[in-house]
C-alpha cells in the first residue's frame, strides 16, 4: 500500500464547530453534481479522441463458432472453436438431463411438496400460522428502534480545547484531505472525517472566513455570512483550480467554492461545457491558474485575501468574497512554490521560486520593482520570523537554510549576502517552521528523512543543532508547530510514508536543556512524548493494543 502526505496545516482552538453537521442532499443537488461529473467525463472522452486522432486502431479478435454435434449416446455436444487457437471446450448434454431444465418454470401441482398432514408446503402456505404485531414498534425481532443520533453526535463532537490538523494525503492513487482531532491533554489523535479530492494535493491553507461560490443561484449550506467567523480550508492540487471546503460539514461531495476556471461550472444548475481550445491552453492569464497550484497563503489581517502560487510562474491574489482573481503577478521566471505574508506590513508578500530567487512585493503596487534575493538552488520554503519581522528564512533544494535581512536588499540578486547560511540537510530541505513561543527555535525536515531542531542564537551569531531524529516517516514533506500557546511546542511531522506524527518537543531532554526556563516544566522522569495514528499494516496483540489505544479508536501513544 503506497501512501504519501504532502502538506499539513493546524487549525487554532475555538474555530471548529462543537457538533459538525452532516450534509443532506436533495434530488436537485444530486442532479447538479451528476451534471458536473458528466461534463468532466465528456472532456476526458474528447481528450482520448484527440490522442487517437490519426492513429489506426487495431483490434485483434478471435472469431468464435459454436457447432452442434451429436455424441455417441444421442446427446448434444456443444463445441466452442476459436480461430487462431487450438482451444476446444465440450459440454456434455447428458450431465444436464437430470435437472430437467426444460420444465424449470412450469408450476406442476402434482410435484408439490406436502407436509406430514398431507397439506401442500410452499413459500406462503403456512402464512396463517405467523404472528404479527399491529403496532410495528411492539415487535422486538424485526423492528429497529429509531436512534436519536446521540451516539453519532457524540462521536463527531469537537471540544473547545481540541485542535484540528489538516492532512493532504494520497493513498493508492486516491487523493483526500484528512481532518484529524488532536486532544492535547489526553494525548488523543484520530481522524475525524475526510474529504475526497480530484487530484494529488500539494498544499493546504486554513481559512477563518466563510466562503461560498459567488453568483450561484443555489442556497448555501449552512447559511453563510461573509462577515462571520468560519472554519474553512483552501486546497491546491495538481489541477489548476483551488477548492474551498467547509470543515464543519461532514460527508460533503462538492466544495463550497472553486477558485479558477472550474468555478464557473458551479454558478448555475447546468454545467458549462469547457471549450476544447481553452482546455489545451497553458498560457498564463490574469483570471485563473493554468497549471498546478504549489502554495497558498491566507492574509490574517485582510481576511478576504488569499494568495496562490503556481507552476504557471504566476502569483495570484483572490478575493474570497467574490471568489474571483483580484490581481495576477509575474515576478518570477519559473515555477513559484512558496509564499508567506508579512506579519506587520500586511500587504507585503514573500514568494520563492525555482528561478532561485525570493521576492518581497507589495501587492498594492504591482508595477513597482520589488526587492529580490538570490539563493544557490531552487527554493523549497520561505518564512518570516514571527518574533522579528525584519528577517526571513529560506530553505532550498540543496539542503541549505538562509537568513536574510529584508532591509538590506541587493541591487543584483547574484550579489546577495545573507546574515548566515546553514547546511541543514544532506538533501533537499523540504520543510521548515519557526516556533511561535520561543524566539530562535526552528524546525526543519528534509529528503534525508531527518527532522532537526535548531537554536538560533541572538545577534546573528548563527544556529546550532539541538537534536536530529529519524521518526520513520520517510522523506519529510511537512513540519509545523501548533498555532496556540498551549500547543506551541507540539510539532506535526509527515512525509512520504503517509503517516503523520505529533511530537511534543518540550518533553525532549535536549530541548529542555538548551531552552531552559523557556519551555514548560515537565514532571521528573516523564518520558518523551509522541503521538501518531496507528498504521494499518502494523500488527500488535490485543494486550499491547489495549495499552496504547484510547476510548476513541485509531490512535496510538508512543513513548521513547
Amino acid at each position: 500500500m503506497s501512501a504519501m502526505i504532502t502538506a499539513t496545516a493546524w487549525v487554532p482552538r475555538g474555530f471548529a464547530a462543537q457538533f459538525p453537521m452532516r450534509r443532506e442532499f436533495d434530488e436537485e443537488e444530486f442532479e447538479r453534481i451528476a451534471g458536473l461529473a458528466r461534463g468532466q467525463l465528456d472532456d476526458a472522452r474528447e481528450e482520448l479522441a484527440a490522442e487517437q486522432d490519426g492513429e489506426e486502431e487495431e483490434i485483434e479478435g478471435k472469431n468464435v463458432e459454436m457447432e452442434m454435434e451429436m455424441d455417441g449416446d444421442g446427446g448434444v455436444k456443444l463445441t466452442e472453436e476459436k480461430k487462431g487457437g487450438a482451444e476446444t471446450r465440450e459440454v456434455d448434454d447428458n450431465d444436464l438431463r437430470e435437472y430437467d431444465l426444460d420444465n424449470y418454470d412450469n408450476d406442476d401441482k402434482d410435484d408439490a411438496v406436502v407436509s406430514d398432514e398431507g397439506e401442500p408446503m410452499g413459500t406462503f402456505n403456512s402464512i396463517k400460522s405467523l404472528a404479527y404485531h399491529q403496532n410495528g414498534e411492539d415487535d422486538p425481532y424485526i423492528t429497529l428502534k429509531e436512534d436519536d443520533g446521540g451516539e453519532e453526535k457524540e462521536e463527531l463532537q469537537v471540544l473547545g480545547t481540541d485542535n484540528l490538523l489538516l492532512v493532504a494525503k494520497t493513498e493508492d492513487e486516491v487523493a483526500q484531505l484528512e481532518v484529524y482531532v488532536y486532544e492535547d491533554e489526553a494525548d488523543n489523535f484520530y481522524v475525524h472525517h475526510d474529504i475526497m479530492l480530484p487530484a494529488i494535493p500539494l498544499c493546504v491553507e486554513w481559512l477563518d472566513v466563510p466562503v461560498h461560490q459567488a453568483g450561484s443561484n443555489k442556497p448555501t449550506f449552512p447559511p453563510l455570512d461573509k462577515d462571520s467567523r468560519g472554519n474553512f480550508c483552501a486546497i491546491g492540487t495538481m489541477d489548476p483550480d483551488i477548492e474551498i471546503w467547509d470543515l464543519d460539514v461532514v460527508d460533503c461531495m462538492f466544495p463550497n467554492a472553486i477558485l479558477g476556471a472550474g468555478g464557473a461550472d458551479t454558478t448555475t444548475d447546468t454545467p458549462k461545457k469547457k471549450k476544447k481550445k481553452e482546455k489545451k491552453s497553458k498560457k498564463a492569464n490574469d483570471t485563473h491558474h493554468v497549471d498546478s497550484v504549489l502554495a497558498l497563503a491566507a492574509n490574517r489581517a485582510h481576511r478576504n485575501l488569499l494568495a496562490s502560487a503556481s507552476a504557471d510562474k504566476t502569483v495570484k491574489l483572490w478575493d474570497l468574497n467574490t471568489t474571483t482573481c483580484a490581481k495576477s503577478y509575474s515576478h518570477h521566471t519559473d515555477k513559484v512554490c512558496a509564499l508567506a505574508w508579512h506579519s506587520k506590513e500586511t500587504t507585503v508578500l514573500l514568494s520563492g521560486s525555482y528561478d532561485r530567487t525570493v521576492v518581497a512585493a507589495d501587492m498594492r503596487a504591482p508595477e513597482v520593482k520589488a526587492p529580490r534575493w538570490g539563493v544557490e538552488s531552487d527554493v523549497e520554503g520561505v518564512r518570516w520570523d514571527p518574533h522579528d519581522p525584519n528577517y526571513f528564512y529560506v530553505s532550498t533544494e540543496s539542503g541549505v537554510v538562509h537568513l536574510h535581512d529584508a532591509r538590506n536588499a541587493p541591487s543584483n540578486p547574484a550579489e546577495t549576502k545573507p546574515v548566515w547560511t546553514l547546511q541543514a540537510h544532506d538533501k533537499a530541505c523540504s520543510a521548515m517552521d519557526i516556533n511561535p513561543v520561543i524566539p530562535g527555535f526552528i524546525a526543519t525536515g528534509g529528503f534525508d528523512k531527518q527532522v532537526k531542531l535548531w537554536n538560533i542564537a541572538p545577534c546573528g551569531s548563527g544556529p546550532s543543532l539541538v537534536i536530529s531524529k529519524d521518526l520513520d516517516l520517510g522523506k519529510v514533506f511537512s513540519v509545523g508547530f501548533g498555532p496556540d500557546k498551549e500547543v506551541g511546542f507540539r510539532l506535526a511531522v509527515a512525509g512520504s510514508k503517509g503517516v503523520v506524527q505529533v511530537w511534543d518537543t518540550s518533553t525532549n531532554a535536549a530541548v529542555r536543556r538548551v531552552f531552559a526556563g523557556r519551555v514548560p516544566e515537565v514532571p521528573e522522569g516523564k518520558e518523551e512524548k509522541m503521538v501518531r495514528v496507528q498504521d494499518d499494516d502494523e500488527e500488535s496483540d490485543d494486550e499491547e493494543l489495549e495499552e496504547g489505544v484510547n476510548e476513541r479508536d485509531g490512535w496510538e501513544s508512543m513513548d521513547e
